[in-house]
């Protein structure tokens, strides 16, 4: 008899990534929840990151050390950048940032390119709202402003722009830890 053999592993991920997929939620409703019960609070990224110019056609595909992908982003710019978090604890994951909001968002350069052509810049420390996902609400996904599928856990935080409530997205809860500093606690 012929059967498929899958690890563990394998196995739990693709049960995850199923329950996961059946679990589409309006994150946008998930936030103003949030915001009715005063659980939002502010944050804003404030750990230098490590930079280059994205290849006009480039796609980014953001991988989390533990999880796995996180993400996929639309075909690069001209103009946009390719930003990668200083966190040995998500892999120094990297995320393609739009001309416009790269300026927005961050400063520099603040040093020298290394071998590799990144560059060091700063954070402009830009207030976010957000939220950390219960236990109760679990896991689900949701649709990113660049149109690709998002995976939220619990412990993970839901960051929206207050002026641009659209641009809301996931934040892995290490990468959050890690890159953040929380300006008002959400409760």
């Amino acid at each position: 008899m012929r059967g498929i053999v899958l690890t563990l592993a394998a196995l739990v991920a693709a049960m995850s990534c199923a329950g996961v997929a059946a679990a589409q939620t309006d994150v946008h409703a998930m936030f103003d929840r949030a915001l009715h019960e005063a659980r939002v609070g502010l944050a804003r990224k404030t750990r230098p990151v490590d930079v280059r110019p994205a290849r006009p056609g480039e796609v980014v595909v953001t991988v989390i050390a533990g999880e796995g992908k996180e993400t996929e982003s639309p075909p690069a710019q001209p103009g946009d950048m390719v930003v990668r978090n200083r966190c040995p604890e998500t892999g120094n994951e990297a995320i393609l940032v739009s001309a416009a909001k790269f300026t927005e968002r961050y400063e520099g350069p603040v040093g020298p390119a290394g071998a590799s052509g990144w560059r060091p810049y700063r954070p402009r420390g830009v207030e976010m709202q957000y939220f950390v996902v219960r236990e109760t609400d679990g896991a689900f996904s949701f649709t990113a402003p660049w149109g690709e599928p998002m995976v939220a856990r619990p412990g993970d935080a839901i960051v929206r722009s207050p002026q641009d409530p659209a641009d809301t997205y996931r934040i892995a809860a290490a990468a959050f830890a890690c890159t953040y500093e929380i300006v008002r606690p959400a409760r």
